[in-house]
């Protein structure tokens, strides 16, 4: 057997002379957003065959199903189950170092330093169907970008009383619903609700109609990995880069109108229930490492946080993000945003941190998202409300001459991520896309687990 210590801390390829292009996947060059420097897992199937483990490898996907033996021979603490079933679960349910292994293993594959990779191991991405990575027993979101939160506050409450008080002492956050987090290509209908009657008087009350302010929030989330912890255990900060298996784009869909009339005083309930969407592909921290940076306001001094939420390592990660709308009538999307993962104040580790500070246990599968990611740049702010500016303005769709303040029946929005380093791989994310359909539309789950289609 060859084996691969579950010790290794080769987790990047930058240290090479050169990328090296996996001679079984061509395809797989510097420049691919599935490089070899990435290596993302996530859930596939083909015609005829159930959900899987695979690896995106350039055009191809690495079937882990068919390394299952090699693989848990070299790698310690790998079980079968975590490379053939059906969900990632059981893999992000492992400690760090076997997560470690495997990347070590399937790199050596891939670049062809043991026995290398067959046609028997591959793919091709276009002959496969992708499903939700994970079984999510609960989902979580977070407020977390300090310019978003600064622009929807000035919105609503003036430039200075835009942040609440709190809002530099912790990670805000609320719990959303697992049940409707779905994948890319699920269409989205216009959630119908209550609406406040008289925008400028509440007493009023409301009335039942269709959402006339749906929005997309742009951001990330990352699922948790390790074993599940114990009811009042919490995560310290040393040990929360261990319990983040990965992370994946994320697309919060919103109804502004029916947030309006609901918050007050517990927050987002069917305002935000109705759909959230992500990515299919999971990149893993290790993947993401050389792409570290300081996030937009580079220190945390005015306040100093709470000795638990204080991170030594203070930063983020490099990613690119962008948005863009196709309508009906557009030949092609444009894009309205372009932000990046470092505009987050509060980090992933924070979010893990002070989520199980209260001794909440964690599970593998739970999935935290960021927030809406905004920059300081009008064109990189998160989401339709921000670019409106509460509709005060339209937006500009490049040059197909229409504009948008919301979002309209048959708009298809797409998100993508991606971390570019000279010498490095790049790192890409796929996308989250769907399209929205009129309230009412009945959707059926269209063949894959996580996509429901009119």
């Amino acid at each position: 057997f060859w084996t691969y210590p579950i010790t290794t801390t080769s987790t990047s390829i930058s240290a090479m002379s050169a990328y090296t292009t996996p001679p079984a996947c061509p395809s797989a060059t510097a420049d691919h957003p599935f490089s070899v420097q990435n290596l993302p897992f996530g859930i596939f199937s083909t015609a005829g065959t159930s959900p899987r483990v695979g690896v995106a490898l350039g055009d191809y996907i690495i079937d882990l199903s068919t390394l299952k033996d090699t693989l848990c021979a070299g790698v310690e603490g790998l079980q079968a189950i975590d490379v053939t079933s059906g969900s990632l679960n059981s893999l992000m349910g492992r400690e760090r170092k076997v997560w470690k292994g495997l990347r070590a293993a399937l790199t050596a594959l891939a670049t062809g330093a043991t026995s290398g990779l067959t046609a028997d191991n591959l793919v091709a991405q276009s002959d496969a169907t992708m499903h939700l990575p994970a079984d999510i027993g609960d989902y979580t979101d977070f407020y977390s970008s300090r310019e978003h939160a600064t622009n929807v506050g000035t919105m609503f409450r003036g430039p200075d009383n835009a942040l609440q008080p709190n809002w530099l002492h912790l990670p805000v956050g609320y719990h959303g619903r697992a049940s409707s987090v779905y994948l890319d290509g699920c269409d989205v209908v216009r959630p119908t609700g209550q609406l406040q009657k008289n925008k400028d008087n509440p007493k009023e009350g409301s009335v039942w109609g269709p959402c006339k302010l749906l929005d997309f929030e742009l951001e990330m989330a990352f699922f948790c990995g390790g074993p599940p912890s114990a009811p009042g255990a919490s995560i310290s900060m040393a040990d929360a880069e261990d319990r983040i298996f990965g992370l994946v784009v994320m697309n919060d869909w919103s109804a502004r109108d029916v947030q309006k009339w609901e918050y007050v005083p517990l927050g987002p309930f069917c305002a935000k229930n109705f759909a959230t969407a992500i990515s299919p592909w999971v990149v893993t921290l290790d993947a993401l490492e050389p792409f570290r940076c300081e996030t937009s306001a580079k220190v945390q001094n005015d306040p100093t946080p709470l000795p638990y939420l204080q991170d030594p390592s203070y930063g983020s990660y490099d990613i690119d993000l962008e948005v863009t709308i196709k309508g009906t009538g557009m030949k092609a999307p444009e894009v309205v945003s372009k932000s990046n993962f470092k505009n987050l104040y509060w980090n992933v580790k924070q979010q893990l941190v002070h989520h199980s500070s209260t001794g909440c246990n964690m599970r593998p599968g739970d999935l935290l998202g960021s927030g809406t990611i905004s920059g300081t740049p009008q064109d990189s702010f998160g989401s339709m409300l921000e670019l409106c500016w509460k509709g005060t303005r339209e937006v500009k769709l490049g040059s197909s001459g229409e504009v948008r303040k919301f979002l309209r029946d048959g708009d298809v929005v797409a998100m993508t991520g991606v971390c570019k380093k000279e010498g490095v791989g790049t790192v890409g994310f796929g996308k989250v896309e769907n399209e929205v359909k009129p309230a009412g539309t009945q959707l059926r789950e269209g063949g894959a687990k996580g996509v429901w289609k009119a």
